[in-house]
């Protein structure tokens, strides 16, 4: 987290652009954003196992969608990871115990992510700073493939789950606005069938589970 976190803060700090009230603001607003988060993955013992580490960095972006004096929002967004392809590169452990034991075969998984979100944005709080809050559903492509495996040793799933949000906005310009968020998902079923997953899977609901806690530094383009 702490790559966003110092984005977001120097971001904020160096903000000059005064911050324009809300009354102005049109019926209906189109607001596309790029966004910078850092996953933490609900599966740590799978993921630190496997890829050696339980987080990683991303990059996305999406439209949003702002009515009723810009309270009420709905946005759609996808995002992938800061690496070669989008991929997360590891190598195949075995489990005996609860120990992982690595096997030293590479192993790719790539996580394509999907989600639609509405929430409500809390206007008259703060001058400048919006505060805001939303949920919805997600959808997660995973895919796993290593050497040597058979076909049925690769993973090729997609599982739906749902996703919670909370941040706050503070408009810089009049046609821009930064934005720091958490976000939790929660998409089970995916993993437990090999691989990244491991035997972890069989006896604790998180490992199941490929979401988790984001923190996110979103710019939105628009009213």
């Amino acid at each position: 987290m702490k790559i966003v976190t110092t984005i977001a803060v120097l971001a904020l700090l160096t903000a000059s652009a005064p911050a324009f009230a809300q009354s102005d603001e049109p019926p209906v607003s189109l607001r596309p954003f790029f966004m910078l988060s850092e996953q933490s993955f609900r599966a740590s013992k799978s993921f630190d196992a496997v890829f050696g580490e339980t987080s990683q960095a991303a990059w996305g972006g999406g439209v949003q969608v702002a009515f009723w004096q810009s309270r009420i929002y709905g946005q759609v967004d996808a995002w992938r990871f800061f690496t070669s392809g989008g991929e997360l590169v590891g190598q195949r452990v075995f489990v005996s115990g609860g120990q992982a034991f690595p096997l030293n075969i590479p192993l790719r998984a790539k996580i394509t992510p999907f989600e639609v979100l509405g929430g409500y944005r809390f206007t008259n709080v703060l001058r400048g700073i919006v505060p805001y809050v939303g949920g919805g559903f997600t959808s997660y492509h995973y895919t796993e493939q290593s050497d040597f495996a058979v076909s049925t040793e690769n993973v090729d799933v997609t599982h739906s789950g749902f996703v919670f949000q909370g941040g706050a906005e503070f408009r810089v310009w009049r046609w821009v606005a930064l934005a720091g968020e958490a976000q939790f998902a929660h998409v089970p079923g995916v993993l437990g069938n090999g691989g990244a997953s491991l035997e972890f899977g069989s006896t604790s609901s998180a490992e199941r589970d490929l979401g988790g806690w984001a923190g996110r530094f979103v710019v939105l383009v628009g009213r």
